[in-house]
């Protein structure tokens, strides 16, 4: 089979991402750094399984990145951009121009042309939308105050890609050949005010179809109830939405970008997403090993200590950048540092404005290649940063200390100890409130303390795992310790402080799910909360009495199955490991469960119970003892 065949090929980078992948997931590394390292290994300047028809692959798999923006675009409403225009337009244009202008001005003190300077310092101040978005979605960070900003800087970098691409031309210094960039397609042939015209009609066409083809288009697709029909459609939207704007001399990525945020309204939202989400996923893994395959270290070998300085010069530079506006906008300094962290690299636009300047004639080949290679490692290291600022840097820094004033106040002797206070601290903590007992809240989200302290609530701002911050909380002296992180990692880290300082502590421990509810119990844990149950019973009692089951039959049934789950979820922590044990137990206990509920829903004396609720009380009295009204006349209620 030949090397540059497409079997052959796929062969290559499936199987490296398929091996490469696990391994950095089971490391930590999350999945990008998996597949930039798969690249590396299989690309021409280490195992040479691939080699330069890499960069023909790189160009189809830049279609994951317009396929991921037009999901992000389906993904936001237009009123939550106009929302966000502040953050959009304030945090993403300062980012962008004072990067640029720091980098250039470097780059000209350095030798460079004014023009290459001016050049570096645009491209070099772009961010890699797919890394961040795809590095702080896999680590929840997404919705967070830091994940917006992200959001809001990244989706202004890639709207700043098509002035980029209007000036470039203008600083050519040598005269552009034949062949640039400008000339490829008919509209670069049009006078400039006519390719203004050309350019603006596209934009507009594709909201205009948004809203007045698209969507019928898509009406009268579903119809044939053809699922692949529906896909294919889907695909052919963003091909060719990439197809006009790409012959208009516009970035791909924006176009698809706008028409995800015209059809986000769209009742075909959802049905797009799910088609678009494989093939994006797909190309993406594909675009970043070919980053990793596109990394030249024989020049790196060559130059080893220039590469390097450029590489972390250009991080720190953009990383000090993004955390003085960070402070500018009053980011938390945890979310700050998770935010310059996350940016500090340069973004897959550069590889095309490399190349469109080198067409135009602003770069020569040789600082090209070089600025290729420090591009493609700073996309490299970024997974490794963000590692590093988790577990070294947070720790550390992330926690700002309360003044004096504060700490007099935390060394209140309240009976109860929240920690954690989103959601569903919040709930539980409020309630203690409305009933008067007496509560030290701690959180380690700066933005949400400060929120908080807005509404009137007296929290704490402080990681509860730390001994000497529970000591001044006033844990010798409290009852009751209410643990309530989301992350579950830090509910058990904190599980195992109390047992060991505070061993009087009664503790009460939130749990997303049984398999966190089995490590708690056997740490000793009896009071586990899985947020979901609760919730989920009390849809089911709901559903029960829209069917006509009487309510106090749905309540009861309820309060059997937590009191029979609870139970159930002791016993088969103890055997957990065993898994033809527990699972033998299980099958039993949900049989056993089902006989339970079956007997007692036949028990003719239930209406002796106190289950029921007053709503289906009084519908069924009045059934049972009212006479029922005539048709003419109204109806008689109490």
């Amino acid at each position: 089979m030949h090397h540059d065949s497409f079997f052959y090929l796929a062969l290559v980078y499936l199987t490296a991402a398929v091996i490469a992948v696990p391994i950095a997931k089971r490391l930590g590394l999350g999945s990008v750094l998996g597949y930039l390292m798969a690249g590396m290994l299989i690309g021409p300047h280490l195992l040479g399984l691939i080699g330069e028809e890499g960069q023909d692959v790189m160009h189809f798999a830049e279609f994951g990145v317009v396929m991921m923006l037009f999901v992000i675009g389906l993904e936001l409403e237009p009123s939550l951009l106009w929302r966000m225009r502040s953050a959009i337009l304030g945090l993403g244009g300062l980012q962008v121009a004072g990067t640029a202008i720091i980098i250039g001005g470097l780059a000209f003190l350095a030798g460079l042309s004014w023009q290459a300077s001016a050049a570096l310092g645009m491209i070099l101040s772009l961010s890699s939308t797919a890394i961040v978005l795809q590095t702080l979605n896999e680590k929840g960070l997404i919705k967070t105050t830091s994940g917006q900003s992200s959001f809001a800087v990244l989706l202004f970098q890639d709207i700043a890609v098509i002035p980029m691409l209007a000036i470039f031309p203008l600083l050519a210094i040598q005269t552009a050949g034949t062949d640039s960039a400008s000339s490829q397609t008919w509209v670069g042939s049009l006078p400039a005010w006519l390719q203004t015209v050309v350019v603006l009609g596209a934009v507009g066409l594709i909201i205009a179809g948004g809203r007045f083809i698209i969507r019928p288009a898509f009406r009268f697709i579903a119809q044939t109830r053809l699922l692949e029909l529906f896909t294919a459609a889907a695909l052919l939207l963003v091909i060719a939405i990439a197809v006009l704007m790409t012959t208009v001399g516009l970035s791909p990525a924006l176009g698809t970008f706008l028409a995800g945020v015209v059809l986000a309204n769209s009742e075909y939202r959802h049905e797009l997403i799910s088609d678009i989400e494989p093939f994006k996923g797909l190309l993406l893994g594909l675009f970043f090993i070919s980053v990793g395959a596109s990394i030249n270290f024989s020049l790196i070998v060559a130059d080893p200590g220039s590469i390097l300085i450029l590489v972390l010069g250009l991080m720190l530079v953009k990383g000090l950048v993004l955390f003085v506006l960070g402070k500018v906008y009053k980011i938390g300094t945890d979310q700050n540092l998770i935010f310059s962290f996350a940016l500090s690299q340069v973004g897959e636009f550069a590889f095309v404005l490399f190349s469109f300047a080198l067409q135009n004639g602003i770069f020569d080949a040789e600082l090209t290649g070089k600025m290729v290679a420090v591009v493609a490692l700073s996309m490299a290291m970024t997974p490794l940063i963000m590692t590093l600022n988790e577990k070294v840097l947070l720790p550390k820094f992330g926690t700002e200390k309360t003044n004096d004033r504060e700490a007099d106040e935390i060394q209140e002797d309240n009976p109860v100890i929240i920690a954690g206070f989103d959601r569903f601290g919040n709930t539980v903590g409020r309630l203690l409130k409305a009933n008067g007992i007496g509560t030290t809240v701690l959180d380690n989200d700066s933005d949400r303390v400060d929120t908080l302290r807005k509404l009137g609530l007296k929290v704490y701002y402080g990681d509860a795992t730390r001994h000497e911050l529970l000591h001044a909380a006033g844990a010798d002296k409290a009852k009751l310790m209410i643990i309530a992180y989301e992350e579950s990692e830090k509910n058990e880290n904190l599980v195992h402080l109390v047992k060991k300082h505070f061993p009087h502590l009664q503790i009460l421990v939130r749990t997303s799910d049984r398999t966190e509810s089995y490590r708690l119990i056997e740490q000793g844990v009896d009071h586990v909360y899985r947020e979901t149950l609760d919730t989920a019973l009390r849809m089911g009692v709901d559903a029960m009495r829209m069917l006509g089951i009487r309510g106090f039959h749905a309540q009861r049934a309820a309060n059997m199955f937590r009191k029979h789950d609870e139970t159930v979820l002791k016993n088969l922590s103890a055997v957990r490991k065993d898994k033809k044990v527990y699972f033998s137990m299980a099958k039993s206990a949900i049989a056993e469960l089902e006989d339970l509920i079956q007997a007692d829903m036949a028990d003719t004396d239930l209406e002796r119970d106190a289950g029921w609720d007053s709503d289906s009380l009084r519908e069924e009295v009045l059934a049972r003892f009212q006479t029922p009204p005539k048709p003419e006349e109204p109806k008689v209620t109490s």
